[in-house]
C-alpha cells in the first residue's frame, strides 16, 4: 500500500471518528431537557462534563505539540465547547451545594490540575520528551476513563436488567473506539490507538451483557421481604437503589479516544431524587400493610 492510500485511510477514519464522536458528545441533550423543564438539576452530577472537557484540553494540548493531527484538534475543539455548554447550564440550574461542589471540582481539574501539566512539560521538559510525557499522561487518563464502563457492568451483573446501558450508545461508543484506533494505528501514534482497545473490548462486553440480560426478569421485580407489592392500574414499580446508575461513555465515558466522556455518569444520587418515597397505609378493615408507589 502506497504512502498516498495511507494518507486518504487516516483521513478517511479521522473523519468518521470526527462524526461519531460528535454523536456521542450530543447524547446528554434528554438529561439537560429534564434539567430544563423542571428547572433544577436534581440528582444530576457535573463529574463526567467536567471530566470530558478536561479531557478535551488535554488531547488538544498534546496534538498541538505533535504533528498531523489536525482532525484530534478539531472534533476537540468542538468538544470542549459544547463540554463547557454543558457546564454552564449545569450550573445556572444546580442548587447551592451542588454548584459549590462543582466549582471546586472545576478549579481542581481545570484550573490546578490541568494547569500543573502544561506549567511542568514547558518548563521542565522540551522537545521530543515532552511530546511523549504528555502522550503517557493522556494514554493514562484514557485508561483510567475507560474503566468507567465496569461499574455499568457490574450493575447490569447484579440485576439482570439493562435499563441503564442504552445498546445505541454502546454500539456508537465502540464503533468510535475502532475508528479512533486506526486513526492513531495509521498515524503510528500509539497514545491514541492503545486506550482504544480497551474501549473496544468494554463496548463489546456491554453489547453482549444486553442480549444475555436484555430478556432477563429485573431482580427488583421480585418479592421484597416477603412483602408482596400488589398489581394496580396506576401503580408504578419499586425502584431500586441507583448509586452506581453509569451510562457508558459510559459510558461513556464517554468518547473512545479523543474525549472519554461518561454521558450521564452517576446520575442519580443517593437520595433518589424524584422517586415518590413509599408510603405506608393501614387498613382498619383487614389490618393488612399496603405497599404504595
Amino acid at each position: 500500500m502506497t504512502t498516498e492510500s495511507f494518507a486518504h485511510l487516516t483521513l478517511a477514519f479521522g473523519l468518521l471518528g470526527n462524526a461519531v464522536s460528535f454523536m456521542v458528545f450530543l447524547s446528554p441533550l434528554p438529561t439537560f431537557y429534564k434539567v430544563y423543564k423542571k428547572k433544577s438539576t436534581e440528582g444530576y452530577q457535573s463529574v463526567p462534563y467536567v471530566v470530558g472537557l478536561f479531557s478535551a484540553m488535554l488531547w488538544i494540548y498534546y496534538a498541538l505539540l505533535k504533528s498531523n493531527t489536525m482532525l484530534l484538534i478539531t472534533i476537540n475543539s468542538v468538544g470542549c465547547f459544547i463540554q463547557t455548554f454543558y457546564i454552564c447550564f449545569f450550573l445556572f440550574y444546580a442548587p447551592k451545594k451542588a454548584r459549590i461542589e462543582s466549582l471546586k471540582l472545576i478549579g481542581l481539574m481545570i484550573v490546578v490540575g490541568f494547569g500543573l501539566i502544561v506549567g511542568l512539560t514547558q518548563f521542565l521538559a522540551h522537545g521530543a520528551n515532552r511530546v511523549t510525557i504528555v502522550g503517557w499522561i493522556c494514554l493514562v487518563f484514557a485508561l483510567c476513563v475507560f474503566v468507567a464502563p465496569l461499574g455499568v457492568v457490574r450493575q447490569v451483573i447484579k440485576t439482570k436488567s439493562v435499563e441503564y446501558m442504552p445498546i445505541l450508545l454502546s454500539v456508537a461508543l465502540t464503533l468510535n473506539a475502532v475508528t479512533w484506533f486506526f486513526y492513531g494505528l495509521l498515524l503510528h501514534d500509539f497514545n491514541i490507538a492503545i486506550p482504544n482497545v480497551l474501549g473496544f473490548t468494554f463496548g463489546v462486553l456491554q453489547m453482549i451483557l444486553y442480549f444475555v440480560y436484555k430478556n432477563k426478569k429485573p431482580v427488583s421485580d421480585e418479592k421484597v421481604w416477603g412483602i408482596e407489592i400488589k398489581n394496580k392500574t396506576e401503580e408504578q414499580k419499586v425502584p431500586e437503589n441507583k448509586d452506581e446508575e453509569i451510562i457508558d461513555i459510559v459510558k461513556l465515558s464517554a468518547l473512545m479516544c479523543s474525549i472519554p466522556v461518561v454521558a450521564k455518569l452517576n446520575e442519580g444520587d443517593d437520595n433518589n431524587v424524584g422517586v415518590d418515597p413509599l408510603v405506608v397505609e393501614p387498613q382498619a378493615s383487614n389490618h393488612t400493610v399496603e405497599v404504595a408507589a
